[in-house]
């Protein structure tokens, strides 16, 4: 494996760091918490992926009475929790194998030390059954080596996170790492409002959680593995839509899990595809697809083309916006295509198909380009072909991977289907 390359990060053999770095996140994301104002969904206690870890990034706090930014990093190249200053104060503790209450003991000394304020809530949160921080004595492990590949893997899963983000214009969350629950996520909203969550999620207040799911929400996200047993890939819905169980996503080796109510993809199954950033992708965007689309969200309203390096997007035309983007047809003797066009004209989505015949088609392909992706674009032109071919009387074989997941989550087009 090199540096470069998606890495196995089993779960089983670094459980117990697991567990330890969950607990140790919970710490200092409650420092976090407790000196920043509150934000919508608490976006203000999360962590956040950095080249060398994770951080809280800044906190505005004060030290022996003078006003103070700081940053608190967990560095896992040199294994160390560094605390970072706008005065130029830079202290550390290392991370090593200890108990919880150890390292809550050395965090305390490592902010004191500063002159910095420090009261927090003493419980885990999100941890069913947890002894609070000062009691658990219990001995914890540190793999150093485990703890770098699961970086490594963070870098990789936030890069791709960040570019699925790009194709929205609606309101969404950064890429952040939730210590509660020790998930790395990125959430779409619909802009309309969600009934009341039930709550009862262990060591949370349900103020807390309902406030979160205040709104509609399209959420998808990563667990090292706690309560899986392996690390994976999820999606869900909040309010969940009728069918969305039933929905069909890529790829293949996604599930849903009737448990959690939410889709999921073993991290493995991505790391060892051809393409495991376009893998990845393709589970983000037909997750969100079904969600929203079986939730009714306003597509043309919300979605844009992935964001590109220096490349700004037009501004919308709030006239045009919610228009069905216009289908090319083109049919010869022996071919048809149907295509959608990027507003640069130079590439365009485009879906084909075989005659085999008056009555039968062959439909063999499904291309989506980046700047149109997470559009709902295949979709539209899979329901164009359909409605076009039963206009025609024709019969379709279903080659093409794309639009037999189109026909799964369609059974009026059963008839259809040769």
């Amino acid at each position: 494996m090199t540096k470069h390359a998606w890495p196995a990060i089993p779960y089983e053999p670094w459980e117990g760091t697991c567990d330890a770095l969950h607990r140790w996140t919970q710490i200092v994301g409650k420092y976090r918490l407790a000196a920043t104002p509150w934000v919508n969904h608490s976006w203000h206690a999360t962590l956040y992926v950095s080249p060398r870890g994770l951080t809280t990034g800044p906190i505005h706090t004060e030290a022996s009475g003078v006003p103070q930014s700081v940053e608190l990093i967990f560095d896992f190249h040199d294994h160390e929790l560094r605390l970072e200053g706008s005065s130029g104060v830079r202290d550390a503790l290392p991370l090593e194998a200890m108990s919880v209450a150890e390292f809550w003991q050395r965090f305390h000394a490592l902010v004191e030390r500063q002159g910095l304020s420090l009261k927090l809530h003493g419980t885990p949160n999100e941890i069913e059954g947890a002894l609070p921080f000062a009691e658990d004595t219990e001995p914890r492990p540190y793999d150093r080596d485990a703890v770098e590949r699961f970086h490594h893997a963070l870098i990789h899963i936030h890069r791709v996170m960040l570019r699925f983000r790009t194709a929205y214009v609606g309101k969404v969350s950064p890429v952040h790492l939730f210590w509660g629950s020790f998930d790395v996520a990125v959430t779409r909203f619909s802009g309309r409002g969600a009934p009341d969550h039930p709550g009862g999620i262990p060591g949370l207040p349900d103020d807390v959680t309902r406030e979160a799911y205040s709104h509609e929400v399209s959420s998808a996200g990563f667990w090292p593995g706690k309560g899986l047993g392996e690390p994976a890939f999820y999606s869900y819905a909040y309010p969940t839509p009728e069918g969305f169980s039933g929905a069909a996503v890529e790829p293949a080796e996604s599930t849903y899990h009737e448990g959690l109510g939410e889709f999921v993809l073993p991290y493995e199954a991505v790391r060892t595809s051809d393409s495991p950033d376009e893998t990845l992708m393709r589970f983000l965007e037909t997750t969100w697809q079904a969600a929203s689309r079986l939730g009714d969200w306003p597509h043309g309203v919300l979605e844009c083309p992935v964001g590109k390096p220096l490349v700004p997007r037009p501004a919308l035309d709030p006239s045009t916006d919610t228009a069905e983007p216009t289908i090319q047809y083109e049919e010869s003797e022996s071919r048809g295509r149907y295509a959608i066009a990027a507003g640069d004209g130079d590439e365009a989505a485009e879906m084909t198909y075989s005659r085999a015949g008056d009555d039968l088609i062959i439909v063999d392909h499904t291309y989506v380009p980046d700047v149109l992706r997470g559009r709902g674009v295949g979709a539209r032109l899979a329901e164009r072909l359909v409605a076009d071919a039963k206009a025609k009387g024709r019969r379709i074989i279903p080659l093409c991977p794309f639009f037999r997941h189109q026909v799964e989550r369609h059974p009026d087009w059963a008839e259809l289907i040769a």
